[in-house]
């Protein structure tokens, strides 16, 4: 949620940013980052519709890992997004935990 809340508040600067890096059109993909991670980061907090949250946020650091953090050829620089890369993975498959939302609405997909 801490990343995603600057995206949407300035969505002209984050549209400018993916289009700079070759996400076209901008606009929209930087609306579907900043979606998936403010509201993403809501749903996993409240454990409610997790596996696919999951799914998406391993997506978008799999995309990150690939074209973004290239440059840094793994030196120092992807330990952060491959822990969030690597808990997006342990989530899509185990899903929820007992306290979630998911489990209480019986959502889980496994």
């Amino acid at each position: 949620m801490v990343h995603g809340w600057p995206k949407i508040k300035n969505i002209k600067k984050t549209a400018g940013f993916f289009k700079k890096i070759g996400f076209k059109p901008g606009s929209f993909w930087g609306m579907v980052v900043a979606l998936v991670e403010f509201v993403g980061g809501m749903f996993l907090i409240l454990g409610f519709f997790t596996q696919v949250i999951s799914l998406l946020i391993f997506i978008q650091f799999l995309i990150i890992l690939i074209t973004v953090k290239k440059a840094s050829q793994f030196k120092g620089e992807v330990e952060f997004d491959l822990l969030i890369l690597a808990a997006a993975a342990i989530l899509i498959t185990i899903g929820a935990g007992m306290y979630s939302l998911d489990h209480f609405l019986g959502l889980l997909l496994y």
